[in-house]
């Protein structure tokens, strides 16, 4: 069994823990990990090579999730040898799914998997008929709630957030604050912010281009006390080329490294644990941005274009409105009933 499985891909740490590991299964087919095999010639890396940088722990994740059912843990992705699997595998993989994960994480786990195995095609791994085989099975059904999940992140705590923030008085303060604002006050996910470049910043305008996923770049606008932390930020940080985010040590010097989408997660953390605030996670502000701008009465496709979703639907569920509507109609009604204890 496979206690803990890391590797370094396309500047991206991947891991698998043991807890990630755990599932309760006992494989019904015997496959045994293939070790050694060039990159170029691992179909589980050259599926996640083809994906956008934001896309591939996310998949990376759900393929550890394959192999680990397929062979109780024995196979992390680089290890399982997809070309030989076939439809009665993968049948039991959407069996298990279906039971113990919810049709969103199914879907995507299914993804992952057809991915893989069409690159084991394209790699000459396995034949085409062999392919389309494989992956000829039933869809998952099923959808999650309406509404994304996750949480909104209130005023109160984002003050609070920001307070945290300016009593740290070194670079570190006002490099998380400008965090926090280009996340929760512009939307942006948190490797579009590590991305960032200074030039990507437009400090006449103050718009910011940002890149997005599947190279798709788009223009948002920089709301009002952003665009002040942003300066605070840029006069400690100087003007020269290169990340407009960088990294700050421990004694609160300024590196010329940029940060990594990693540290800011880290830094959210660090700041809600000083603030009080429950934990969320770097998403949630990009949730917050959207609930926020939909209550303020901005239409759905102006903030389509602003979160930079191809699919308006995605944007849909990000509006908290309906849910507050389904609660005023349900409170406009009444049982007669006194409670006796």
């Amino acid at each position: 069994m496979i206690a803990e499985f890391e590797l370094d891909f396309n500047e991206l740490t991947f891991v698998a823990s043991d807890e990630f590991m755990k599932i309760d299964i006992q494989p019904e087919y015997a496959l045994s990990p293939v070790r050694n095999l060039p990159a170029d010639k691992q179909p589980a890396l050259t599926y996640l090579a083809g994906l956008g940088r934001s896309s591939q722990r996310t998949q990376w994740s759900a393929l550890c999730v394959v192999a680990a059912v397929l062979t109780a843990g024995q196979c992390s992705p680089v290890t399982m040898p997809w070309w030989t699997l076939r439809r009665q595998h993968v049948n039991a993989v959407r069996a298990w799914l279906i039971e113990h994960r919810k049709p969103a994480t199914g879907k995507r786990c299914m993804a992952a998997l057809r991915g893989t195995l069409k690159e084991c095609w394209r790699l000459d791994l396995m034949s085409i008929e062999e392919y389309h085989r494989a992956i000829d099975i039933k869809p998952i059904k099923g959808e999650g709630p309406a509404q994304a999940a996750g949480r909104a992140i209130t005023t109160g705590e984002f003050n609070a957030l920001l307070d945290a923030c300016a009593d740290d008085l070194t670079a570190a303060g006002v490099r998380d604050a400008a965090i926090l604002g280009l996340a929760i006050r512009c939307g942006l996910r948190r490797a579009e912010i590590a991305s960032l470049e200074i030039a990507d910043y437009n400090q006449v305008e103050q718009t910011i281009m940002v890149k997005g996923k599947g190279n798709k770049t788009r223009v948002v606008h920089v709301a009002p006390g952003v665009d002040v932390v942003l300066a605070d930020w840029l006069a400690v940080r100087g003007d020269a080329s290169g990340r407009l985010l960088l990294a700050v040590n421990k004694g609160g010097r300024i590196e010329g490294t940029g940060i990594t989408d990693a540290a800011i997660y880290d830094a959210m953390a660090k700041r809600a644990q000083q603030a009080g605030v429950k934990q969320f996670s770097p998403h949630d502000g990009r949730r917050t941005f959207a609930g926020d701008l939909l209550d303020a009465g901005a239409d759905i496709s102006t903030v389509q274009q602003l979160m930079g979703h191809a699919d308006p639907r995605t944007t849909a569920g990000y509006d908290r409105r309906g849910e507050r509507a389904k609660r005023a109609a349900v409170n406009r009604l009444h049982m007669g009933w006194e409670r006796r204890y």
